[in-house]
């Protein structure tokens, strides 16, 4: 196991085309650390450079104390799975398996004990001696992640492995990731765009654009307290609002259409334009809510109902509420509505920087 520890990485294509300008990142040894971020965003380059696909037109790469800016990608003991699986099709399970060890040229004996271990590990023992095409998309990725962890790799990396599988079994195959990884504590440096799977499968988690990392944390503070506009809106949902910060008698305050919320954690902060993030869990069905909004539409989602609103501040709010038996209101309907004062994230007007206090 080795951590991984990135320094001004550049990566240019074409001659000018920048992906990456100038990226630095660690990844703690023992970690599941994923890169999320939409298409094109320069995640799967970052992950090629680290196995040695890329060239890399700048910084260093290290593995532990190691720096392996040249070392042969054959050289760096990296497990690898991608999102078709790539297993030989014209090979058993077992060879499938245990053919990192052969090349090896690990002792008989031992490729028969390590390649069991992984098969049972993998819950795929039964499967030992089928071909590729008599297995689920599940199972075949079962193996794929065998064959990379039992040559026993200082890292492992996954590109998109589960964008291929249909949703329940990519709901599956993650919990199988994340056991698997824990259980055998290798660092591992996992890309997909899928901000649900980065969110259920992470220890940390670091959020690209433009090749550019937005925010790096733990999915809880990802989600809570996101570093700006970008993470606020790619890590689940939320209502970006235009809004005023004026101080009232000294204590902070927002002002959010015709209401004011005291917001005391910004009496640091200067009167300005900002942008409001409230998530749609945080506003409250309330009858004394200081919120008059109009129902627009609502779509059922069985345990909650996303609806859809019209108020002073924003002409289409989302507001998730547990869903009831009967629904209680319909289009055209008003309501009043009351926010999580304390869940709100209130940021810059360019929406670049949050200004609460304790974002990183």
């Amino acid at each position: 196991m080795s951590e991984i520890r990135i320094e001004h990485a550049k990566k240019v294509y074409s001659g000018d085309n920048v992906v990456i300008p100038d990226l630095s990142l660690t990844v703690k040894d023992g970690s599941l650390f994923t890169l999320l971020g939409p298409s094109g965003c320069g995640k799967t380059t970052l992950l090629r450079m680290i196995a040695g696909f890329n060239s890399i037109e700048g910084g260093s790469f290290y593995f532990g104390d190691t720096k392996i800016n040249d070392t042969d990608p054959s050289k760096r003991n990296i497990g690898m799975v991608f999102q078709n699986y790539a297993i030989f099709p014209h090979m058993t399970v077992r060879d499938n398996v245990a053919f990192g060890l052969k090349q090896r040229k690990v002792p008989k004996d031992e490729i028969k004990e390590r390649t069991d271990k992984y098969l049972q590990l993998m819950q795929i023992s039964q499967f030992a001696d089928r071909k590729p095409d008599q297995l689920s998309g599940g199972q075949q990725q079962r193996v794929a992640l065998a064959r990379a962890l039992v040559i026993n790799p200082d890292v492992l990396l996954m590109d998109e492995p589960l964008s291929n599988l249909d949703a329940k079994l990519r709901l599956e195959m993650r919990q199988v990731i994340r056991d698997i990884q824990h259980r055998v504590g290798i660092t591992t440096v996992y890309v997909t765009h899928d901000q649900e799977e980065a969110m259920a499968i992470s220890d940390r988690i670091a959020v690209m654009n433009h090749g550019v990392i937005q925010q790096v944390g733990v999915p809880r503070e990802l989600y809570h307290r996101p570093r700006n506009e970008f993470v606020a809106t790619f890590i689940g949902k939320t209502n970006m609002c235009n809004a005023k910060l004026v101080h009232i008698d000294g204590v902070a305050t927002l002002v959010l259409g015709e209401v004011r919320l005291p917001m005391s954690q910004l009496n640091s902060c200067t009167d300005q334009d900002v942008r409001v993030s409230i998530r749609p869990e945080e506003f409250i069905k309330s009858g004394e809510g200081p919120f008059e909004a109009t129902v627009l539409d609502s779509v059922y989602l069985g345990s909650t109902t996303d609806y859809f609103m019209k108020t002073s501040f924003s002409d289409r709010i989302q507001v998730t509420v547990e869903s009831t038996f009967e629904e209680n209101v319909r289009p055209g309907e008003t309501v009043r509505l009351d926010v999580n004062v304390a869940k709100i994230n209130v940021l810059s007007a360019d929406g670049q920087r949050n200004l609460m206090e304790g974002v990183a």
